[in-house]
């Protein structure tokens, strides 16, 4: 197991067990944790999302305390889920993306569903989808749904950035 989907995965266990924050230790900083990334979180049971809640950009010293902030929010904080149960625990499959920067977009032709995840903002509302979602296999679908996560119209101007994924499961 991954490194980065073992300490989500600590995260949550500990978080749901017994409601305490699993603590990020020095020694455990590797060169690889101890990078700043915006991290997503995805949790699925029988390959059916049940938790997913992630930072675009770093809102955290490392890698590390982002993948603890944010695995807890996946269990706990999805607004289209209840909280995870401890008897759902052994059933759970982690997912951790590490994020590069955004990077804003001329048009639709630089975007690729399955390499670039989007957003998509208009004034302060923003949308994100993640790269390589089954069923999301068009630019203007993946586009469409971010839109719909930001509560922005169809047919509203917006603004386009896209970035790219590190997966690990």
């Amino acid at each position: 197991m991954h490194p980065f989907v073992k300490l989500a995965k600590e995260t949550v266990e500990l978080y749901i067990r017994e409601g305490k924050i699993r603590e990020v230790r020095e020694e455990e900083l590797t060169p690889e944790l101890n990078r700043r990334a915006g991290v997503f979180i995805c949790l699925k049971i029988d390959g059916t999302l049940r938790g997913c809640i992630g930072t675009f950009q770093p809102a955290e010293p490392t890698i590390a305390h982002e993948i603890v902030r944010n695995a807890i929010s996946a269990a706990t904080c999805d607004p289209r889920f209840t909280c995870v149960r401890t008897d759902e625990l052994d059933a759970i499959e982690y997912t951790v993306d590490v994020l590069t920067p955004p990077e804003p977009v001329k048009d639709r032709s630089e975007l690729d569903p399955i390499r670039y995840g989007v957003i998509v903002q208009a004034g302060g509302r923003r949308g994100l989808l993640l790269p390589d979602l089954d069923g999301v296999d068009t630019v203007d679908f993946q586009i469409s749904i971010a839109r719909q996560k930001a509560g922005i119209p169809p047919g509203a101007p917006v603004s386009l950035f896209r970035f790219e994924v590190k997966r690990y499961q």
